[in-house]
Formats: C-alpha cells, sequence, structure tokens
C-alpha cells in the first residue's frame, strides 16, 4: 500500500473511532432528566464513578448509573432517583 493510502486508512480510522465514541454518549436533550438507580447492569448512559463509560455498570440498580429518561417520568418509577445514590 503507498504511504498516502496508508495515511488515509489512519485518519478514517481515526474519525470513525472519534465518531463511535460521540455517538456512544447521548445528548441530553431539555425534555430529558437524568433518572439514577434504574439501570440495568450493562445499560447506564454515561459514566459512573466507579465505571468508565456508558454500558459498564456492574449491577443493576447501581446507585451512580443513570439513564436518560423524559423529564417528570423518573419521580414515578420504583427506585428511581434525580440524584445520585450510595451503590
Amino acid at each position: 500500500m503507498k504511504k498516502s493510502n496508508l495515511a488515509l486508512a489512519a485518519t478514517v480510522s481515526t474519525l470513525i473511532a472519534v465518531g463511535s465514541s460521540l455517538i456512544s454518549a447521548p445528548a441530553m436533550a431539555a425534555s430529558k432528566e437524568k433518572c439514577y438507580g434504574i439501570a440495568a447492569a450493562g445499560q447506564n448512559d454515561c459514566a459512573t464513578k466507579t465505571s468508565s463509560c456508558a454500558g459498564t455498570s456492574k449491577v443493576d440498580n447501581q446507585g451512580d448509573a443513570f439513564i436518560a429518561v423524559p423529564k417528570g417520568l423518573c419521580g414515578k418509577i420504583s427506585g428511581g432517583s434525580l440524584e445520585p445514590k450510595e451503590s
């Protein structure tokens, strides 16, 4: 492979990796709120104190793991909290 093709392939790979990391962290729309303590293991939306990124919570209902839900819904979910809880 020519050097220019290798450089292009490396650039494309980098852009794909960066794009994937941006997509995996959901944007919090104004109509959403963080609901802590309700995510199933491996289903959290973003990093926590004890896990490095989205989808890495270790146990169901981990207190510092959240998922984005429509505003007003979290308070209606058993175990849901708008603030992180002790795990």
